[in-house]
């Protein structure tokens, strides 16, 4: 049964209403000395739909350093040559004479060229990349494929973490004429965040480099092992691909069969090179490795349907079909399964590649619905929105055409620290209050339970410190998005699921660097509250400059409380539980800040982190400054 053909009971509509008006009370009484006490008013038995858990998504995106340099754990740049050697945009320069590597067109071993060593015999020639980031007694592993006559060689491929003749380790490959790929495997010896890899020969002739690729040896399966195990942390249950703007200008053929043999290509949305390494079938592996669910978005920009349909059989079909059976032919045999699909991004922006007006989009997303279903009837859609006039036209139009619909909001710092961290709550309520607005003026929606995929969400502001569009997040970002996520629960009769964009760099909940990875502060919230925030909403208000938000455990022996302070003073409130019986004892898990300003950052100590610990029994909760708490009560 799809999800956008639930309807809600009369009396599920009153709970969450209920819920939702109660919440951000940022009251007028005061937690000083003399005046009366702040209070935390829960009402057990008014609760909500539960919380859907896919409130707990992420996006990832090809842009900047969220998969190259985040995820995927290469450690060469345009290690496909897709710029000539020694050019302005290339990492690679010349070793010897600047003339003696040319990029020849000739069969090229991947797109459009490969570089050509002209040896003269006798002299080093050949090439480098320096800027790598190496560590003191870690293991490398790697691959080149090389071609040459065997006068031509051998070839020498060095990893060099200093200046010294001692400082490198070296690998020499003969040559045999034709490509031949042969595997590299080196230890270092010192650590630098300068180090090398060259390429060299003192042969006579021309040495050809097909690529070349090089990673520390404990990733996982292509994976960053630092970065894998922070995301294991986050147990996001759904992760959005591959975009975005990405997505409209993306063949995902280009991103399957032998990775060496895949195009290089310009990002179509953003700067720098597709390398084509990591698509569909890599990210099926990512998603088994993080234990999530794939939610896969189809070109429906500059693509076609029939490229759409096609990447849904090669996901979800058996191998007796085309694409199926070249799935299982690049060793893959059993089909993927996967449920969710959104039909294109951002289609309403002049600035996505393929936009059109919506009165032509809405046909193309029936077209694309249709031929989807057709080929899956089991998958779930998601269709563009945008609130307003987009997602009005689209929900008149193609109601019956998507299950969920999908829906976008970024934020940007705002002087003053309440209003900065209040406006991403404030936004999914005014997203959930105008899709409750169509559900009654809007026709075709009449009997229907089209839900809300806010497919992208975050912060987004500061110095790009992390690559194109990866800032660094702050205390304040993380109190922001632990109100948001109390507010999620508040519209948990709309809200179907949220991924917050985009995992890692990127706007990132994860920061990297080349030797590191660090959870940054909204990813320590967004871990928090996916593994010990209950599931069933009940009503909760704060009479204080507090932000509450309430849920029973699955089991009801629990009563999970939610406690955003976004105030620089302690706040001790009683509690007032309505309908149960705190049993007086629970436990608790904090994140606080002495500074809304301070921050996590790879390969330093963290300097904010998740404190656990006991409550003592007392029926206060206190709520210490710039801090999310959530306190687990032990119910009678």
């Amino acid at each position: 049964m799809r999800y956008g053909m639930r309807s809600l009971t009369a009396g599920m509509l009153v709970a969450a209403a209920m819920i939702a008006a109660a919440p951000m009370a940022m009251g007028s009484e005061s937690s000083e000395k003399g005046a009366k006490a702040p209070t935390i008013t829960i009402d057990a038995k008014q609760t909500g739909e539960p919380i859907s858990k896919y409130i707990y998504g992420q996006f990832i995106e090809h842009l900047g350093r969220c998969i190259y340099g985040g995820i995927w754990a290469e450690m060469l740049e345009d290690r496909k040559f897709f710029s000539a050697v020694g050019s302005k945009t290339s990492p690679w320069k010349v070793i010897g004479d600047s003339g003696a590597v040319r990029m020849s067109q000739e069969k090229p071993f991947v797109g459009e060229h490969t570089p050509e060593i002209a040896l003269p015999g006798g002299a080093a020639g050949g090439i480098v990349q320096d800027g790598l980031g190496l560590r003191e007694g870690k293991d490398y592993v790697g691959r080149i494929w090389l071609a040459g006559k065997p006068e031509a060689g051998p070839v020498r491929v060095s990893m060099i973490w200093g200046d010294g003749p001692k400082q490198r380790q070296t690998v020499e490959i003969a040559l045999s004429g034709d490509y031949a790929m042969s595997p590299l495997s080196m230890t270092v010896g010192g650590s630098t965040d300068n180090g090398r890899l060259e390429i060299v020969s003192e042969g006579k002739g021309t040495v050809r480099v097909g690529t070349v690729s090089l990673m520390p040896a404990d990733n996982v399966k292509g994976m960053r092992a630092d970065t894998l195990k922070l995301l294991k942390g986050l147990d996001s249950p759904v992760y959005r691909w591959p975009g975005g703007n990405f997505v409209s200008g993306y063949n995902w053929k280009d991103g399957i069969g032998d990775r060496d043999r895949r195009p290089p290509r310009k990002n179509p949305a953003w700067k720098g090179i597709e390398h084509n390494d990591f698509g569909i079938d890599e990210y099926m592996t990512f998603c088994r490795e993080v234990g999530t669910e794939p939610l896969v978005v189809v070109n429906s920009g500059l693509g076609k349907v029939e490229s759409a349909v096609e990447e849904l059989e090669y996901a979800n079909g058996d191998a007796s079909t085309p694409m199926g059976k070249l799935r299982a032919a690049n060793g893959h045999p059993e089909p993927y399964g996967v449920k969710f699909w959104g039909i294109g991004n951002e289609m309403y922006g002049k600035w996505q590649l393929g936009h059109m007006p919506i009165e032509e989009y809405v046909k193309k997303n029936n077209l694309y619905a249709d031929a989807m279903r057709k080929a899956d009837p089991t998958i779930t859609l998601i269709a563009v929105g945008s609130v307003g006039p987009w997602s009005e036209a689209m929900m008149a139009h193609c109601a019956d055409h998507m299950d969920l619909i999908s829906e976008h909001f970024y934020c940007q710092e705002k002087p003053g620290l309440l209003d900065h961290v209040r406006q991403a709550a404030d936004r999914v309520r005014q997203i959930a209050e105008a899709h409750r607005r169509y559900r009654q003026e809007i026709g075709a929606l009449k009997g229907k339970d089209i839900r809300i995929a806010l497919d992208e969400w975050n912060y987004w502001y500061g110095k790009e410190l992390y690559g194109q569009i990866g800032p660094r997040y702050f205390v304040k970002d993380g109190l922001g998005v632990a109100m948001a996520l109390n507010e999620f629960a508040r519209q948990s009769d709309i809200m179907f699921m949220a991924n917050y964009a985009q995992t890692v760099n990127v706007i990132g909940a994860i920061k990297t660097s080349k030797t590191d990875a660090a959870m940054e502060t909204t990813g320590l919230v967004l871990e928090v509250y996916r593994r010990h925030f209950g599931t069933i909403p009940v009503a909760a208000k704060a009479s204080a400059t507090l932000d509450v938000a309430a849920a029973w455990s699955p089991d009801r022996k629990k009563l999970v409380v939610a406690v955003v302070n976004p105030t620089q003073q302690s706040v001790t409130a009683d509690m007032d539980i309505q309908n149960a019986k705190w049993a007086g004892s629970g436990h608790y898990w904090r994140i606080a800040g002495k500074d809304p300003m301070e921050y996590n950052e790879p390969g330093e100590p963290l300097r904010v982190k998740i404190v656990e610990g006991t409550i003592d029994g007392k029926k206060t909760l206190t709520a210490l400054p710039l801090s999310v708490t959530l306190f687990a009560l032990d119910m009678e």
